[in-house]
């Protein structure tokens, strides 16, 4: 099974009303919630590590999971409140207004034990859960226990609307990057963490401490990946009439997740013994699979039959 553990919220995506003015509509998100979804919709078995509200929007996102086939027997509801996120787009980025206080999600805790690494293929955290306590340190405690016995997955996705101090932030971010066999970042959260240094510096630095497979996101520039051996690659990005681009890095990470599992290379000694053409095939597949969710409006990653 492949697993993403961290945040599942309700996004509030603005509309137009029909009488013109400004409008929210309701819907499930999340950055690890839409991986699960999007790893789960392209034909892997999912699971979600989580903490979901038993109220209605928890309801809500629980109803969502079970659409897309992704697995509960990792889930742990409660009664604190749902994360919720209202969205505006700013040059055809998304930027988060959150609230967040005593959700629970920000409130899950790990329990040791609870998961057999043994059985799981990667693990995958990363967004809102890696800012603040109690869950930002719950999850390295829980990534942690699962390195070295499964490939750890990270993607930051920061939220710099939620950080209040970035040297903190980024000090948890390089911790678990120690740990981490797969490192995705987009090129907005690279300048958010480090300003603009050399990307291809900071690259050999993150291979040298632990991951084995470094991507880098931008756009519609395309990736940029890296790896000690297979060396710099860059794949184009797909050409595609965007709606809007929430929900295209999350698809991106859940595609090439699902590509490394389908070709066997999730275990750290396949991961580092990767060619370019393999790397570039399942980068391929990730950015197919982005297409598709920027193609329409929200989070909605593709069904594996829309990929054929």
């Amino acid at each position: 099974m492949l697993l993403s553990c961290g945040d599942a919220l309700i996004d509030f995506v603005p509309v137009k009303t029909a009488d013109g003015r400004d409008g929210y509509v309701p819907a499930v998100g999340g950055s690890c919630l839409n991986i699960a979804v999007a790893m789960a919709r392209l034909g892997a078995p999912t699971g979600f590590v989580a903490g979901v509200s038993n109220d209605m929007f928890g309801q809500m996102i629980a109803d969502h999971m079970a659409a897309s086939g992704v697995s509960f027997d990792h889930l742990r509801r409660s009664d604190d409140e749902t994360t919720l996120a209202f969205v505006r787009i700013v040059d055809n980025e998304p930027h988060y207004a959150f609230y967040d206080e005593t959700s629970a999600a920000r409130n899950w805790t790990w329990r040791p034990g609870s998961i057999d690494f043994s059985t799981i293929e990667v693990v995958h955290v990363g967004s809102t859960t890696l800012i603040n306590d109690p869950v930002s340190t719950e999850t390295l405690k829980m990534v942690r226990d699962a390195a070295g016995r499964t490939v750890i997955s990270l993607d930051p996705n920061c939220r710099p609307s939620l950080t209040k101090d970035r040297d903190d932030y980024r000090r948890r971010i390089e911790e678990l990057i120690g740990y981490a066999d797969v490192l995705r970042m987009s090129d907005v959260d690279f300048e958010f963490l480090y300003g603009e240094p050399d990307w291809d510096a900071k690259a050999a630095g993150w291979l040298a401490a632990g991951p084995k497979l470094v991507l880098l996101t931008r756009g519609g520039d395309g990736v940029v990946a890296w790896h000690a051996s297979a060396g710099r690659i860059e794949v184009p990005a797909a050409k595609v009439t965007v709606a809007d681009t929430i929900g295209a890095g999350d698809t991106f990470q859940a595609g090439t997740l699902v590509a490394l599992y389908e070709g066997g290379y999730l275990s750290r000694d396949r991961l580092a013994a990767m060619t370019a053409d393999e790397i570039t095939a399942c980068v391929a597949f990730g950015i197919r699979a982005a297409a598709v969710t920027v193609s329409r409006p929200g989070a909605n990653p593709p069904w594996r039959h829309e990929l054929a």
